[in-house]
């Protein structure tokens, strides 16, 4: 990677080998210093080295007044706007938030008492309580909806402002009015930062996938068990990813045919990016074949992006909480079916979704992903001189 990222010219004829090498690392956290050493995080890169890098990985560049990583010269204004921040909404923000995430845990725990979990096989088995039914299911999931709105409002996010496309310009019409009113089995959703799960969970309270180790976090872990989440482990070997597919395929069929069943919530992008970008698809959540139902995510702004890349996580935390207003724009488009040739073709059956989320939410198509991400960071980390930066997340 040091000779690619040495010369920026030679970027385009080493972006295969790139990809090949990105697919590899993708059980790495981003930035993870190498085992040979740390000459990528030591080569030194000019301004205009960095902006070349900008140009052709644009949908992981942050353009807030914050700069790239958080890290840009601000105005005395903004430093006396942050510092009041800091010692007014900050800690209120703070202890809101863990009160509201508390009082849920506590909601949980009294839901599953006496309520033996789902459990698969093996040590490492999937866990939930997705299965739970009746007045558990219902108290978890109002209770669930309200505390995740609550914890967007503490935070900034005082009005989200939705918008339901009915019927689409272009929407062939030859659906028959039984197939218009299937019910989807995915919610397809561009991802643009973390704060996308609070607002479906606030909305449909779907379940999703998320690595093994959330299950194990102290309030998070049961929570996330009783969202029906699918678990996964970066570092397992492709076998296991295969059975973890098989799962959501599972999960997906059933939440199309069984009303009760949560909805399956999905990033087929498999990471971040700024908001103005829509990356390629990948094809599991199009293997079961059933309609989804796409929603765009937009987060406006003036001073500090909602946008989780090229950042920290605790930068992007503390930025976040210290403005003083957050927004968040929806646009809901109608439940998608996909014809027998998408069914046949999970490849086209993504690709026409994601242009569809393209057009509709005026999104730029990128045909990068996260070995080019890999690239990008790692330029800026060297550059940089600090390790530690950015944001150590599996994607």
């Amino acid at each position: 990677m040091e000779a690619e990222l040495k010369d920026i010219t030679n970027l385009n004829k080493s972006q295969n080998s790139q990809r090949e090498e990105g697919k590899e690392k993708d059980n790495q956290p981003l930035l993870q210093k190498s085992e040979a050493g740390d000459s990528d995080n030591n080569i030194s890169y000019t301004e205009k080295d960095i902006q070349e890098l900008e140009k052709k990985f644009a949908a992981y560049v942050r353009n807030d007044v914050y700069g790239t990583m958080g890290l840009g010269e601000i105005s005395l204004k903004e430093k006396i706007l942050l510092g009041l921040a800091m010692i007014t909404l900050l800690p209120i923000r703070l202890i809101v938030t863990v009160a509201i995430l508390t009082f849920y845990y506590l909601v949980c725990r009294l839901c599953t008492l006496f309520s033996a979990p789902n459990r698969e096989e093996g040590e490492d088995g999937q866990e939930d309580y997705a299965h739970l039914i009746g007045w558990r299911r219902n108290v978890i999931v109002a209770f669930g909806r309200f505390c995740s709105r609550a914890i967007l409002f503490a935070n900034g996010f005082y009005w989200i402002t939705e918008t339901y496309v009915e019927k689409l310009a272009n929407e062939d019409q030859k659906k028959g009015p039984s197939e218009e009113s299937e019910r989807p089995g995915a919610i397809i959703s561009n991802h643009v930062s973390y704060l996308d799960i609070l607002y479906h969970m606030s909305s449909s309270f779907p379940s999703f996938v998320a690595k093994r180790s959330v299950a194990k976090l102290p309030l998070v872990g049961l929570i996330s068990k009783c969202l029906g989440c699918v678990y996964v482990q970066r570092e397992s070997k492709s076998a296991e990813f295969k059975g973890v597919a098989g799962v959501v395929t599972d999960r997906i069929v059933e939440a199309h045919q069984n009303e009760h069943a949560p909805l399956m919530l999905l990033f087929p992008e498999g990471t971040t990016t700024n908001g103005d970008f829509l990356l390629p698809f990948k094809t599991g959540a199009f293997i079961a074949k059933a309609p989804v139902l796409p929603v765009i995510l937009r987060y406006p702004y003036q001073r500090f992006s909602p946008a989780w890349d090229t950042i920290s996580g605790v930068r992007h935390i503390v930025l976040l909480l210290c403005q003083f207003v957050n927004h968040i724009e929806v646009v809901r488009l109608p439940v998608y079916h996909p014809s027998e040739q998408e069914k046949e073709d999970p490849k086209l059956y993504a690709s026409n979704v994601r242009k569809l989320l393209a057009t509709e939410g005026k999104l730029t198509l990128a045909d990068i992903g996260l070995a080019e991400k890999r690239v990008y960071h790692a330029a800026l980390n060297g550059n940089n001189n600090k390790p530690s930066v950015l944001h150590h997340k599996d994607d």
